[in-house]
């Protein structure tokens, strides 16, 4: 199944995605269901299980609502995770040899944004913005010291993402927090996919293009360590929890790494794909001459 949020009225709503069609999933089921996409992953597998009955009766045409990102605001900061793929190790030239353990920092709630928002211009801050498409996991339930064999049963779903980078701050600060914590440099959607439609999440195809160009395109069995690997690294002696999002990683094609290097620049389109989940668009918003 496909979960989304939508503006409705000016308020976020969850929606059940059923061909082109969205269902208002508290609405189809007489409020038994939560209006919210926290509040419904909280409810865990019987909240599933009715949202799969649910009619297709007053759905409304996905061409015709606005997608927000499928959560909103995190109730946490989001955990991402560096370096995970051999060759983007490589042309960062950041180690000299591939990551022994999950390198790990996080990016605050109110990086993030949605589908076809823009992605805010900090032309005064830098001018240094670059792409990296990322495979986001969903946690679905409370885990901790969660064993790697079941790490993928505390998975909800997976979502596209794009983890926007002000590389000029990322090297002044000498970390990663604030180059990557810049307000809206989180976009994530269209959608969830709910964990049981990509029983194997180490099959995908991911892909970044801008203004139409392609400057990614890999799978995500290069990674170094699978998302499995990272949720149970990730949940030793500290807990999980329902809505918790996780940022595994991005492939080689990063902009700063090209030669010579490539920037995002206002009025770009910057469209980040993952097979079987889909396509997240963003433009580069802002002036550059009035940043």
């Amino acid at each position: 199944m496909r979960f989304l949020t939508y503006d409705r009225a000016g308020g976020a709503r969850l929606g059940l995605l059923s061909g082109e069609l969205v269902i208002d999933v508290a609405e189809a089921s007489g409020g038994a269901l939560p209006a919210d996409m926290l509040s419904f992953i909280e409810a865990g597998a019987p909240a599933l299980e009715a949202a799969s009955r649910l009619p297709a009766a007053g759905g409304k045409p996905l061409a015709d609502v606005r997608l927000l990102a499928p959560i909103p605001r995190p109730a946490r900061n989001i955990v991402c995770v560096g370096l995970n793929y051999a060759e983007h190790a490589s042309e960062s030239r950041i180690t000299t040899g591939l990551p022994e353990v999950p390198v790990y920092f996080t990016k605050p709630p109110s990086t993030v944004t949605g589908p076809e928002a823009a992605i805010p211009w900090h032309g005064e801050l830098s001018r240094r913005m670059d792409w990296e498409v990322e495979l986001v996991a969903v946690i679905g339930r409370p885990g901790k010291d969660i064993p790697e064999a079941r790490a993928l049963d505390y998975v909800f779903g997976y979502t596209v993402g794009n983890d926007v980078t002000a590389r000029d701050l990322q090297a002044r600060h000498q970390q990663w927090y604030k180059g990557k914590g810049l307000d809206g440099f989180c976009p994530l959607g269209p959608w969830i996919v709910t964990a049981d439609e990509i029983p194997d999440p180490q099959t995908l195809r991911l892909q970044l293009r801008v203004n139409g160009r392609p400057k990614q395109d890999a799978r995500t069995d290069d990674m170094i360590f699978s998302v499995a690997k990272l949720i149970a690294d990730w949940s030793r002696g500290m807990t999980l929890e329902p809505g918790d999002l996780l940022m595994t990683g991005t492939p080689s094609g990063v902009g700063f790494a090209r030669k010579p290097p490539e920037y995002l620049q206002p009025g770009d389109v910057v469209e980040a794909e993952i097979e079987a989940i889909g396509l997240l668009r963003n433009v580069v918003a802002g002036d550059e001459r009035h940043p």
